[in-house]
């Protein structure tokens, strides 16, 4: 069904070049997804997000996913736009879409069949069909071994994605999330229930919540928080979790791009909440 969407909305666009050599990828995945395709060296930029490889970073950036400048896309003069679901704010997506240049709108994905249908739309996006589907065939294999290992988890632990703790709560990721989809392929339960997306919980949530595990993306500069600082948390601090000093980070796209590496990011997520063993 995605895969039909996503190819329904490139048909109703421009047409396709048969092999579009001057390309910009908009979000994380979607330009892992044309490097591990083959296709670096048609790219002309990406956006901020786009930081796997680190080759990419030699390519301009035009600017964060979610707060693009058409006139910096456009100036690049590419002959095709591949883009994640969450590109924005919609008024310049609107003219990106209206330039005469083929764009595609690749919807998110929180679950292992997106991630199969993200990947083969970006390879027919790209001319590229037979590289999306043994891409995707590669993935669909290591993502059932993934939910093959989570579902025999005797004792799931309950993890709490904690996105910031800006002014001091705690703004975390509920159902339907990124996080969520990463924390039940790792073999573990959302400790955030009752809410959809990314919100701030209540202290009293947050001790409902229970978790046994506490999961952040590894940050710099300003945004890093010390491991004490979060452990202090007054309500994070009277969870298992705090008790035990079980705070887990990771990078942020490995984590939550669901992309290429989401196999990687699930490994490393089970193996740090259970060892050798769940």
């Amino acid at each position: 069904m995605i895969r039909a969407l996503c190819l329904a909305l490139a048909a109703s666009g421009p047409a396709f070049a048969d092999d579009p050599a001057r390309v910009i990828t908009l979000g994380g995945s979607v330009t892992e997804i044309a490097v591990a395709l083959g296709a670096e060296g048609r790219l002309v930029a990406r956006d901020t997000t786009s930081n796997w490889p680190e080759s990419v970073g030699a390519l301009p950036d035009v600017g964060y996913i979610r707060a693009l400048s058409p006139e910096n896309v456009l100036a690049l003069d590419p002959d095709l736009i591949v883009a994640e679901g969450d590109a924005g704010p919609p008024e310049a997506v609107d003219v990106l879409k209206a330039a005469g240049i083929p764009f595609v709108l690749v919807p998110e994905a929180t679950d292992p069949a997106g991630i199969v249908a993200k990947v083969e739309a970006v390879g027919q996006a790209l001319s590229l069909p037979a590289e999306g589907d043994a891409l995707a065939a590669e993935l669909q294999g290591k993502l059932d071994a993934a939910e093959a290992r989570a579902s025999a988890v005797t004792a799931p632990k309950r993890v709490l994605f904690v996105l910031s703790l800006e002014g001091g709560g705690v703004m975390a990721g509920g159902e339907g999330t990124e996080a969520e989809g990463i924390i039940r392929l790792a073999g573990g339960v959302n400790a955030a229930t009752g809410f959809q997306g990314y919100k701030p919980m209540t202290d009293e949530a947050v001790l409902a919540a229970q978790p046994d595990a506490i999961l952040m993306m590894d940050r710099e500069s300003d945004l890093s928080i010390a491991d004490a600082d979060v452990l202090a948390q007054p309500a994070l601090s009277q969870t298992p979790a705090a008790q035990s000093a079980t705070l887990i980070r990771m990078d942020g796209m490995l984590l939550l791009g669901f992309g290429p590496r989401t196999p990687e990011a699930a490994d490393r997520l089970y193996a740090a909440l259970y060892g050798n063993g769940g």
